[in-house]
């Protein structure tokens, strides 16, 4: 899929950390070990066994880049 900045803020304000991945060009399973090591490039929030991240931070971090 084509992530365009539309199709980024079409997620709502917060996405899973598989779709952040994606986004940013970023595997599967790096994701999850960046997230686990606090190392990913946006805040990753955790809530319970789930890991979300805020579409406003992907979108930044693009703008920036």
């Amino acid at each position: 899929m084509l992530w365009t900045q539309e199709a980024v803020w079409a997620l709502g304000m917060t996405t899973d950390i598989e779709t952040a991945a994606a986004i940013l060009g970023i595997g599967r399973t790096k994701a999850y070990e960046l997230a686990r090591a606090d190392a990913f490039p946006v805040k990753v929030l955790r809530i319970g066994r789930r890991y979300v991240v805020p579409v406003p931070a992907i979108l930044q971090l693009l703008e920036a880049t």
